[in-house]
Parts: C-alpha cells; sequence; structure tokens
C-alpha cells in the first residue's frame, strides 16, 4: 500500500495567484503592505480576500502553508521500504527543502518573520514557526517511522533524528541566504548537498540493510 505520508494544504489555482502576489509583496516591500496593495496586485476584491482568509494574520498564514507546500513530500510504499526506496525519499525531500529555503522568497519571509519576533510586531514569526519548521517535522514524522518499522532506521526518539536530519540538510544555507547572500547553490549543487547530508544522516540512524548500503550514484 502507498502511505500518502502528509496531506498538503490546498488551495485553489486562484487563491494561489493572491498568495504568490502576497509574497512578492513581501519581497519588495517587506510587511509594509497592504490588503489593498494585495487587490491591486492580484485583481481581486477585498471581500474575496476576507472571505478565503479572513484577517491579515489569516493571509499570513496561508501565505506560509502556501510557500511551505512547495516543499514536495515523497510518498512511501510501507509495505514494500527498501534501504533504496527510504534513501530516495530523504533524498527527495532534501532536494525539495534546499530549492524552497534558498529562494529570495523563503528569504524574505524568514527575514520578516524574525523581525516581528525580535520586536513584539504582529504573529508573523509565530506562523512562520508553526507552518515552517514544526509543520515540517509532522510531515516527516511518518517517513521516519515507516523507516524504523522497516528496520532500516534506528533511533530512541524521533523528534532528536529529525533534527539531526534538519540540521545536516540546512547546514548554514538558510542563514546565509536571510543575511543577504544573493548566490544560491545551482540544480546540480543543491543535489549533491542533499546527497551528502542524506549519507551523514544514514551513517548515524541508518539500520539493518541500509546501515550497509552505499549511495547509489545515478
Amino acid at each position: 500500500m502507498d502511505i500518502a505520508v502528509h496531506k498538503e494544504v490546498e488551495f485553489s489555482v486562484r487563491q494561489r495567484e493572491v498568495l504568490d502576489a502576497v509574497l512578492a509583496l513581501m519581497v519588495e516591500h517587506g510587511d509594509g503592505f497592504s490588503m489593498a496593495a494585495v487587490c491591486r496586485r492580484a485583481s481581486c476584491s477585498k471581500e474575496t480576500l476576507y472571505n478565503w482568509f479572513g484577517d491579515r494574520d489569516g493571509l499570513l498564514t496561508a501565505t506560509v502553508q502556501w510557500q511551505a507546500s512547495k516543499v514536495r513530500m515523497p510518498g512511501l510504499d510501507s509495505s514494500a521500504v527498501s534501504a533504496e526506496s527510504l534513501r530516495q525519499a530523504l533524498r527527495s525531500f532534501a532536494i525539495s527543502w534546499l530549492e524552497v529555503i534558498t529562494s529570495d522568497v523563503s528569504a524574505a519571509l524568514n527575514r520578516l518573520a524574525v523581525s516581528h519576533a525580535g520586536s513584539g510586531k504582529g504573529r508573523l514569526g509565530g506562523i512562520v514557526l508553526e507552518h515552517g519548521p514544526l509543520a515540517m517535522r509532522r510531515r516527516l514524522s511518518p517517513i521516519f517511522e515507516i523507516g524504523e518499522n522497516a528496520g532500516l532506521l534506528q533511533f530512541d526518539a524521533i523528534d532528536l533524528a529529525i533534527r539531526t536530519f534538519f540540521g545536516l540538510v540546512v547546514a548554514d544555507w538558510q542563514i546565509r541566504k536571510m543575511l543577504g547572500e544573493a548566490a544560491r547553490p545551482s540544480a546540480s549543487g543543491i543535489e549533491k548537498i542533499a546527497r551528502r547530508a542524506v549519507d551523514e544522516f544514514l551513517l548515524l540512524y541508518g539500520a539493518g540493510e541500509l546501515k550497509n548500503s552505499k549511495s547509489s550514484k545515478e
């Protein structure tokens, strides 16, 4: 049976266009945008915004959820999981996550979240924490559980294993982007980073067949 490891947040095509408009305004103007500016950029009415998202915090929450949903979550067949399929699932997630967090949009969103958290201004810091890294941990948990149940991963605490994985994948890429480093890894560079991070993680937490398997070079 193919396990759906996470149900993605679902937005209509039109809603995604509106949320992309919010993200574009954040890149250009920080959090100094108004609901009216969103309406002008997305060619929609205020009534539509409030019907879809409620207040400004609701709009920001949906915007963060939409950006986080761009990290593609791999499916994993729990009845036929193998060392290679688990390795590929972790690698696929790592690549997609790096593509998202090293983007200009994510950097702008994270800068604003840190600013809000430090100043006590608004709820964006808490929104990004809840629907960004904390949600990502919840989304990854089923993959780790499948790996453990199959005897391919071994850990005492799943939260610690996931935090270790996060640290190996993200390293300092996110903070470097937030601090203004213009360059981001190329597609091949991201793949190389992801491959190395997964291999290092499996040296720490791999078990059984996976503990002794080699990373394929396809």
